[in-house]
């Protein structure tokens, strides 16, 4: 035990934080007695499905509070390891160059270099390492190796990849270690805690809404289960909470929270739409397997790709 205690380093939550997580499990033990209760009172229907994503949620919700209570640096390197497994994941869905092998190399390389920026709070490198640096770097080493044939369809995919997978999502760590001071009520934990959980509650309330009231689509030849009513019903179920939610977890007033809200709703709508028209384009259901009941990690992790940076650049010109 004093061996664990010398090689994790817990991180000094606030009380609105640790409450805030407590909610998280309760939630999580809520869905678990209610798919209990409708196998009860349906035995008729298959619930499996279900089963399996609350069984899932557990796991990733598991892993996401550790992360939190953990110390920045392990925290970090935990969500740059959510980064590689998308990466990964966005490479062996789409077929590369052979040529491209050893510039692959260069763009996993980029990974801990653009979380080591944001361990360290170098604001001007993490903003502009990806989009300018690795964004002249991959085609140069391209343009070295001599081949032509499916340059731009090569250099356009990968750098698309990496600002997808790497880039927003670094914004969530870099929350981490914005000053104390900002957000003196919950931290730079409860700033990450407020965006994804509204991000993912903001899934499940376009969802429940959707299936109750939803008859009219917004994007049929993308994706022909969203409908007006559930994207107006989620965008108003999390701009309400994004409210309720503000003076727990972050410095935001009551008018900085409700634009907050406006913005992760119909970001996360957009973030999982471009995923759904990526897998769309490329005849795939889902990304993955990695996560039963959900597919893979950009399944799960579509909506964030764009909440992610606006939350960011939002929260930073508010109150940093």
């Amino acid at each position: 035990m004093e061996l664990l205690n010398g090689l994790v380093v817990w991180r000094e939550l606030k009380p609105n934080t640790a409450w805030a997580l407590c909610g998280v499990i309760t939630l999580l033990v809520a869905g678990s007695l209610a798919v209990r209760v409708l196998r009860v009172l349906r035995p008729q229907k298959d619930f499996t499905e279900l089963r399996l994503r609350v069984r899932t949620w557990w796991v990733m919700a598991g892993l996401f509070v550790l992360a939190l209570a953990l110390k920045d640096t392990y925290a970090i390197c935990f969500f740059g390891f959510i980064s590689f497994l998308a990466l990964k994941e966005f490479l062996s869905l789409i077929p590369t160059r052979r040529a491209d092998r050893r510039v692959l190399f260069w763009a996993y390389l980029a990974i801990p270099f653009q979380y080591y920026w944001v361990s360290i709070g170098w604001y001007g490198m993490f903003i502009a390492f990806i989009p300018v640096f690795v964004f002249i770097a991959l085609p140069v080493r391209m343009v070295m190796i001599g081949e032509t044939s499916g340059f731009i369809r090569a250099v356009g995919t990968l750098h698309w990849g990496l600002m997808t997978t790497v880039f927003t999502l670094s914004h969530i760590a870099y929350l981490l270690v914005l000053p104390m001071a900002g957000n003196p009520v919950a931290g730079g934990a409860g700033l990450v805690l407020y965006l994804v959980g509204l991000t993912q509650l903001n899934d499940v309330a376009q969802y429940c809404w959707g299936k109750s009231f939803g008859k009219h689509k917004v994007i049929p030849l993308v994706s022909p289960n969203k409908t007006w009513e559930g994207l107006i019903g989620g965008i108003a179920t999390t701009t309400a909470l994004a409210v309720a939610l503000a003076p727990v977890l972050t410095p935001l007033t009551r008018r900085e929270a409700l634009l907050a809200g406006l913005i992760i709703g119909p970001g996360g709508f957009l973030g999982d739409a471009t995923i759904a028209s990526f897998k769309r384009d490329l005849g795939i259901k889902d990304s993955g397997s990695i996560l039963p009941g959900h597919g893979g990690i950009l399944d799960r992790v579509n909506s964030l790709t764009f909440t992610a940076p606006l939350f960011f650049h939002y929260i930073w010109y508010t109150h940093f």
